[in-house]
């Protein structure tokens, strides 16, 4: 990624998709060219703890609402301590915030950290693209970074593809640190950081959980080493079938009996240590308005998403597995693709979307509170 912060309001700017077609705008944040997965979110709002979010790392996220940075950018509502993104594309950017809350805009906090972007385009059409043809390899290029399209074009076919990408270790912690419990102390949590977002220990601590997040590369040992009363695997970016280390330490897990929770990238990883396979979606799932059915309860609940790869788990039969009996406890009601599964036999359950809800609905919430039934379970 080559950028520049100075004249981005001007410069004309295009973006290019590996199947050669291109949309022409103007610049957004920052001047120069970055490279990608394109992908697209169907979020109204949150598009603060969107870019955020490290699920994002190396994707170029179009926002399908067509009007992006009316509330502007504040310190509180960021899901990490950097954007994520590796590109944006917005139809029509706000020209003046207006929020009581907002301290500067989105687009000076773009040039801030580097992100190039693309305005000005027809987002619907691109999103439509995308629907029908896949995620794909896509660039970005504005200012001294402008040359013909073939040129273009040969530059986002060089770039690597998502499948194969082994990403976590690069957007976790590098240090384990301490979330501490709101109120009384009740349980210890060990949370493996593949890629976590701020507002998930946080949900933990409301429910008096001190959650110990630690990075991606920690062993079994390092794990326990916290005395947990239960364990928990992050959201994160990248293939899930490269994720060979969390799948092993989650193995551990199992065999020890430790009550166990997995969202997003966890919940592929629980599928893996169970003996399903991962396979990548069309174009996935990433907003904060997915309608997900409980098939326990039969509860539909709208939900939040961003995730490329799903696992491939029998929908219609439990499925016997080296830690006793599983089946799938989520599904989409879009597509019918696995967004849960649980144990029957050991305490352990994930889903494969954000119950901690940052931005999004909360109907979710109650996913937390299963997850300290568990611990209490256990302790009993």
């Amino acid at each position: 990624m080559t950028i520049s912060t100075r004249g981005a309001a001007k410069a004309p700017a295009v973006l290019v998709l590996e199947d050669g077609r291109a949309f022409r705008g103007r610049a957004y944040g920052a001047v120069g060219e970055t490279f990608g997965e394109a992908v697209f979110s169907t979020g109204m709002t949150g598009y603060q703890e969107t870019l955020t979010d490290p699920s994002y790392h190396r994707q170029v996220v179009v926002m399908t609402a067509p009007h992006v940075g009316n509330t502007g950018v504040n310190d509180e509502d960021p899901e990490s301590k950097r954007i994520w993104v590796a590109g944006y594309v917005v139809r029509d950017p706000a020209r003046v915030s207006s929020n009581w809350r907002s301290q500067r805009s989105l687009d000076e906090e773009l040039v801030s950290q580097g992100v190039v972007g693309i305005s000005g385009i027809d987002t619907r059409a691109l999103t439509r693209h995308l629907r029908e043809r896949g995620a794909m390899r896509v660039g970005i290029f504005s200012g001294n970074a402008l040359a013909d399209d073939g040129t273009l074009l040969a530059k986002v076919r060089q770039t690597p593809e998502m499948s194969g990408a082994d990403l976590s270790a690069e957007v976790a912690t590098k240090e384990a640190y301490v979330v501490p419990a709101i109120g009384t102390k009740k349980f210890t949590v060990a949370a493996v950081d593949l890629g976590i977002k701020g507002m998930t220990p946080h949900r933990m601590a409301e429910r008096g959980i001190e959650v110990h997040v630690l990075p991606a590369t920690a062993t079994l040992e390092e794990v326990y080493a916290v005395k947990p009363d239960g364990v928990f695997f992050s959201n994160g970016p990248g293939d899930p079938s490269t994720a060979d280390h969390p799948v092993s330490v989650m193995q551990g897990v199992l065999e020890r009996k430790t009550p166990l929770f997995g969202i997003c990238f966890g919940n592929q990883i629980l599928g893996r240590a169970l003996g399903f396979g991962t396979y990548k979606l069309k174009y996935g799932h990433r907003g904060i308005n997915q309608p997900v059915q409980d098939r326990s309860t039969g509860k539909v609940e709208v939900t939040a998403h961003n995730h490329g790869f799903a696992v491939d788990a029998p929908l219609d039969k439990v499925s016997d597995t080296a830690y006793g009996r599983a089946e799938v406890s989520h599904v989409c009601l879009n597509d019918q693709v696995v967004e849960g599964l649980q144990l029957l036999d050991r305490p352990a359950f994930s889903v494969q979307y954000h119950p901690e809800a940052a931005a999004g609905p909360h109907d979710a919430a109650y996913l937390f509170d299963r997850f300290v039934s568990l611990m209490e379970g256990q302790r009993a």
